[in-house]
Order: structure tokens, then sequence, then C-alpha cells
């Protein structure tokens, strides 16, 4: 495709300004740049300019999209149209409590929502993303300790299963990560827990299910040794998607998880966010939250129908981790979601677990499989043959593209090898998961008979295939690359 620089024709103007009416001023020499090579199209090359690139992408507006760990499901368009109506979209973040009763209302009863799904006693809207929500748990377990008086606790327990934001989130605290191995059905090891848990440890992160697609089948005995030495569980609520309605994590034990607002409940997901990584607590640690949170400030009288909501910073806050009151669009979505589903929010889980275990079972044997058991919301596969050494999960992935799909999660987790992440959501029928299915095993008989077509692919993208690492170390930023950082040209 021509880029918006082969269609510039000099003297060429998309919008024309009116005549200036207030008197001018001259521009600060040292801000004016005559070499700036900008390009001169109308509005209507623009506009089709960026619709067409646009059109070059894939969503999952437009195809299959089993991308395992993120939760790329499609999102009803409502809950978008939702948020941008113009009360919510339009409010400014610096309103008075007084003139945002309606966005205060809504972020409340979010609150309480998201308190009551996941069996906790509070919850803060504030953190921006999953990564900030998983940083203010651990804050807050930490100044928890502290505030004890307890300062020998420096230790956060870590599968070695964990999100890669786990370790780096108990970095940034200030703490000590203490890595424990799986045993071999993929649950944390019992015997490695028991001899790290000790007066040090300041609490565990562990994702449940995993990042292997698994329920930790020993999480109650797991919640129970942390907590004897003194610790607080936290869990990565990354993969909620699976539990909804079915699973609260509060009642196994838990003491704090931080919901992905944006893989669960509805918010496009991708391309570095938004996201919001709401944090839900138990009493322990309620009074330190990230603030402000919402709270009623003044009861109803007789006369009134409605409370009156304020911000409140809780007393033993970790203060702020978002300028003004976190994510607001995201809160929006998430409430229209959770309230179009009502008390059948357990069917998003019982479809996505089904459509998981259902593409499982079918490509069993297909790929090899380090946990061949039942899974959560997703599930690993190890994306080599013994018959085709020489192919990898890259080249399956890559093939995928010529089928229309988009690669799943690769290499992730870490522990198993050439691992594929496969996550068809609750959003896709039958028909769709059929296809995926054929596909891959289309895939894997191509990968011990025609391996070039793999280690080729994709043959019918825009471009062909980069080298990755080089992409990575020499970022090209611009739509003219220069012309020795070019990479493979369109097939």
């Amino acid at each position: 495709m021509d880029t918006i620089y082969d269609i510039s024709v000099k003297g060429r103007v998309g919008v024309k300004l009116p005549d200036c009416d207030v008197p001018t001023s001259a521009l600060p020499a040292d801000l004016l740049r005559d070499e700036l090579d900008l390009p001169e199209v109308s509005e209507l090359q623009v506009v089709r300019h960026f619709v067409n690139l646009s059109s070059l992408n894939h969503s999952i507006d437009k195809g299959f999209y089993p991308l395992g760990s993120c939760t790329m499901k499609y999102n009803p368009k409502i809950n978008e149209d939702v948020a941008r109506l113009p009360g919510f979209a339009h409010l400014h973040p610096l309103t008075d409590d007084e003139s945002a009763q309606g966005a205060l209302a809504l972020m409340y009863t979010l609150q309480e929502w998201l308190a009551e799904i996941a069996g906790f006693d509070a919850v803060s809207l504030q953190p921006a993303a999953g990564a900030q929500g998983e940083l203010a748990g651990i804050l807050m377990i930490r100044k928890y300790h502290l505030d004890r008086g307890d300062t020998k606790r420096t230790k956060i327990l870590v599968p070695n299963s964990a999100h890669g934001t786990n370790p780096a989130t108990v970095s940034m605290a200030g703490l000590e990560v203490v890595e424990l191995p799986s045993d071999e059905n993929g649950d944390v090891s019992l015997d490695a827990l028991r001899a790290a848990c000790n007066d040090t440890v300041a609490g565990m992160m562990i994702t449940v299910p995993s990042t292997l697609g698994l329920f930790e089948a020993h999480i109650v005995d797991v919640i129970k040794l942390v907590h004897a030495c003194g610790g607080l569980m936290y869990m990565d609520g990354a993969n909620m998607n699976s539990l909804l309605g079915i699973v609260k994590p509060g009642e196994l034990g838990f003491d704090v998880m931080h919901y992905n607002l944006h893989k669960t409940f509805s918010t496009p997901h991708g391309g570095g966010g938004p996201g919001c990584g709401a944090v839900a607590v138990n009493t322990k640690l309620k009074d330190f939250r990230p603030g402000p949170v919402v709270e009623i400030t003044e009861a109803p009288t007789a006369d009134e129908e409605a409370p009156l909501y304020g911000l409140v910073m809780p007393p033993k806050s970790i203060g702020r981790l978002k300028a003004f009151h976190g994510n607001f669009g995201m809160h929006v979505r998430a409430y229209a979601y959770i309230a179009t589903y009502g008390d059948q929010l357990k069917e998003v889980s019982r479809h996505a677990v089904l459509n998981a275990n259902y593409v499982r079972a079918n490509l069993r044997g297909v790929y090899p499989m380090p946990y061949d058991r039942i899974c959560a919301h997703e599930f690993v596969m190890e994306g080599h043959f013994k018959e085709a050494p020489d192919v990898h999960a890259l080249d399956i992935s890559k093939r995928l593209m010529d089928y229309g799909i988009h690669p799943p999660t690769n290499y992730f987790p870490l522990i198993v090898p050439e691992a594929l992440l496969i996550e068809p959501t609750e959003t896709e029928d039958k028909a769709t998961l059929d296809e995926f299915i054929d596909v891959m095993k289309t895939i894997a008989q191509e990968a011990k008979t025609q391996p070039e077509l793999l280690h080729d692919a994709p043959h019918v993208t825009p471009v062909g295939r980069v080298d990755e690492v080089r992409a990575a170390k020499q970022l090209v930023l611009c739509c003219r690359p220069v012309p020795e950082w070019d990479v493979e040209p369109a097939r």
C-alpha cells in the first residue's frame, strides 16, 4: 500500500483555515523547522488512507483471536455506547462531588458488585491496569506488616508459573522474590512451599487459575500454609474470566486480589491500554486501599431517594496510584457488562471453560500437552513435533495467520517448551472452534510433510515474516523507514 507520502502533491491542503480574527504575533524562531517534510493531501485522501490501513489489522471484529493469557474476547458494542454517553464522557474529573453524583453512584455500585463477585469486603478502582493492581496489592501487604511493627517480613513467594509482572511488582515494592517450583501436575509444590514458609514471609502471589490454565488443586492448603506463618495471600485475578459466579477467592481465604476489568468485564484490550486493575480486599487491608474511593457520605433522609456519595481517602491508604479517580471509562464499561448479565454472570465462565476444554480435547494427541487434565478458560500445549524437529511454535503461529486466525500467546508460560497458550473465550460458537481445530490439525500435518510452508509463513499478509529480534532493537517509528532498515517486502 502507498504511504501517505506517496500520494502527497505539493500545494494540496486538507482544510483551509479561516482568516485570523485576532492580532497575530511572531512565532519563536527556535521552534520553527523548515526541514519538516510533511505530506500535503486532501481530507478525503487522508480518510481513505487510514481506513484502508485499519482494514489490514486483525481484530476481534474480523476474525478469531485465541490469545491465551490476555482474554481477547468480543466486547458488546452497547458497552462502548454507554461509555460515550455525554454525561459520562464529558464529565470533568475535577467536577465537585455534588455535581458528579451520577458518576460517583456508578463507581460506588461497581465497587460493591466487584466485592460481592469475588467475596471481599471492599474495593478500590484506582489502579489503571493489572500490573498497577498488583503493585497496589503488594504495597498494601507491605504496609500492613509495617503498621503492625513487623519489619522482618521482606519476602514474597511467587510460583514459577506466574505472570512476569508478579516478580517485577515484588522488586518494585522493595521486597525479595522467592520462586517456588511446580509439581508434575502443574500445581505449586507443597513441599517447596512448606520449606519456604517462615517469619520472613510477607505474603504469596499466586494466579488462580494459573497461567497454565489450571485451577490449583491444593489452593486451600497453600493459603493455610502461608497464613500459618503470618503471611498474607495475594491472588492475581487476571484469569477471573473462568471463576465468575462459581468461585469467590475471598471465601477461599485470599486477603487481596486485583481484577483486570479490561479482560473480564469488557474493555477493548491491547495496544497498551487503557485498562483498570481494581483491587478487592478483606477487612485486614480495607484501610490500606489506594484512594480515593467512593463512599456514602450522607445517608438519605425520609424525603430523599438516594444517598450522597463522595470521594474519600482510606485512613491508612498507600496513596494515589493514578491521576484523579482511575480510568473512569473502564468503570462505565464494566458496570454495563455486569448489569447486562446480572445473575447470569456465571454463564460467562461456564462457556469460557467449556470452549477451552472442547478445543483441548479435540487437539489431544495432535499436539503435545504437558498437563493433560481438565483446564479452566485456557490451556497450554507445545508447538513442536518429533517428526518435524525444525518446526517451532513461532512457525505454527505465523502459519495460522494465513488462515485468517490471530496467533495465540507464544513461549509463555516459560516453564513449557515451545508453549502455545490457547484461550477461545466464551463468545465464540462451536462452528468457529471446529474451524480452528481443523486448521490446527492441518498445520500439524503440514509441519511434518511441508515444513517450508511454516518456515516461510505468513504468505498472505501485507508484510511477510520479519526478523523479530532486529525489529525490537531497531525500531522504525516513521511511515517511511530508512532503507537499510526495510523489512521483507509485502508478498
